[in-house]
């Protein structure tokens, strides 16, 4: 299996060279749904991981816009459109400096088996810029999108393609970015998840991937008979995702100490408050991508350049971006008495962070326990349909519920000979058999 699985790698690498990222996305799938792909041949004869590891579609362009001094700047715009064998493209927008087409692609490959776990009609899909809004105007930014739309509005619709935020895309963009899909189109559509109330957004929303995350692992530790009530938690960032697990977690009774950024972290021994957590959106709203005014306003302790992980916690979350916590930091977290992490952002740890945490401790994946901000963009996509809104009792009773039964697939899938549970495993699994087989059904295309 081993040969095979490394001759399939040396081959996607030989097409894709240089895409680091989406590489190490691909290989841990593949790693754990091979033997379920090797051994049935109506998969093998269709090529459903070949096919499932190509874009369907990949679109790149030039995105001119005009800042405040008038000059003419450029940023380059992408849409990925991985996987509809299940329903239209999904998947979020991304503005960050480190946006490339290897990054895009790791996420838009993740979200297709993510959106499968939902139990929702969505495929995969991913976007962005390379556009950086720190210390940018509300203005530029509302220029920038503006822009951004007027290209990608010919690729996107309602039954076709319907993106949503991620890092750097909150309700501002996402309201600028519909502002202008609806003038150039004509049409008041649900092409776009995570809008505002007003104009067709779900409540729960933008605390929908944070939520998610604490049901996720409330599922974990029931397995091992205990309970978050009590719980130390590290959490890394300090955006919607973030905020919404630092949210529920402190309503489930448990003490959240750490949030960070790319200046540090902080480490709050009082633990987080409404107060607190209501802070955490000023921080974001200021575009400075900085936690250390937090220390100054609430009296914590910040640690500039360090990353939250080497706090003594017994829960991680990591919230921020892909790859932000490494081996040695999952070896500090382990050694520290840290027995749960949950992936919360996207690929947030390295392979070797992965490989070390489920041998360690009990690791749940991105795929699986990030998916509840897709989740609701689902059941936001279906009250545009009906042209109706759900309560938020209810938006939050029906995100319980997906993560209930993600968590449910994880261990149908994931359970080993002696008992435990490996969640990569689950999820993968999970995920790929549900794709897999639409694409079988729809035949070479």
């Amino acid at each position: 299996m081993e040969a095979k699985i490394k001759e399939f790698m040396e081959a996607l690498k030989g097409r894709t060279p240089g895409e680091i990222e989406f590489h190490q996305a691909v290989e841990e799938v593949i790693e754990t749904v091979w033997d379920v792909y090797d051994a049935n041949p109506k998969y093998k004869s269709a090529k459903i991981l070949e096919k499932m590891c190509e874009p369907e579609r990949t679109m790149m362009f030039r995105v001119p816009w005009i800042n405040d001094a008038g000059e003419v700047e450029l940023n380059r715009g992408y849409r990925v459109q991985f996987n509809s064998a299940i329903g239209p493209y999904k998947g979020g927008l991304r503005f960050h400096p480190s946006v490339t087409l290897s990054v895009l692609k790791f996420l838009g490959f993740e979200q297709t088996f993510k959106n499968s776990l939902t139990t929702l009609p969505m495929g995969g899909g991913k976007g962005g810029s390379d556009f950086n809004a720190k210390g940018r105007s509300d203005n530029e930014i509302m220029r920038f999108c503006q822009s951004f739309m007027t290209e990608l509005c010919k690729y996107i619709g309602a039954d076709t393609d319907v993106p949503a935020g991620d890092i750097g895309v909150g309700g501002r963009e996402i309201g600028y970015l519909f502002g202008q899909y609806k003038r150039i189109r004509n049409e008041f559509t649900g092409v776009l998840t995570g809008k505002g109330r007003e104009f067709g957004g779900s409540i729960v929303r933008p605390e929908a991937t944070g939520y998610g995350s604490v049901y996720f692992a409330q599922h974990m530790l029931a397995e091992q008979k205990e309970e978050i009530k009590g719980k130390r938690v590290a959490l890394s960032g300090f955006g919607n995702v973030s905020w919404g697990a630092a949210s529920k977690l402190t309503e489930l009774g448990a003490k959240v100490v750490t949030i960070s950024g790319p200046d540090g972290y902080i480490l709050d021994e009082a633990g987080f408050d409404a107060e607190k957590i209501e802070y955490m959106l000023e921080l974001r709203a200021t575009n400075n991508d900085v936690v250390a005014p937090y220390a100054e306003k609430f009296g914590a302790k910040f640690f500039a350049g360090k990353k939250p992980w080497e706090a003594k916690v017994d829960m991680a979350f990591p919230c921020a971006i892909q790859n932000e916590l490494n081996e040695d930091d999952a070896k500090q977290l382990v050694a520290n008495g840290c027995k749960y992490i949950i992936e919360t952002s996207n690929m947030g740890c390295t392979a070797e962070a992965v490989n070390y945490a489920i041998k360690n401790c009990v690791f749940a994946p991105g795929k699986a326990a990030n998916a509840g901000g897709v989740a609701v963009s689902g059941l936001e996509m279906s009250q545009n349909s009906m042209r109706y809104s759900w309560t938020a009792k209810e938006v939050d009773e029906k995100l319980a519920h997906i993560m209930s039964e993600i968590h449910a697939t994880c261990v149908k899938y994931g359970t080993g000979a002696d008992g435990k549970i490996n969640y990569v495993k689950g999820a993968n699994i999970g995920g790929f058999i549900k794709v897999a087989d639409a694409m079988v059904a729809q035949g070479c295309v």
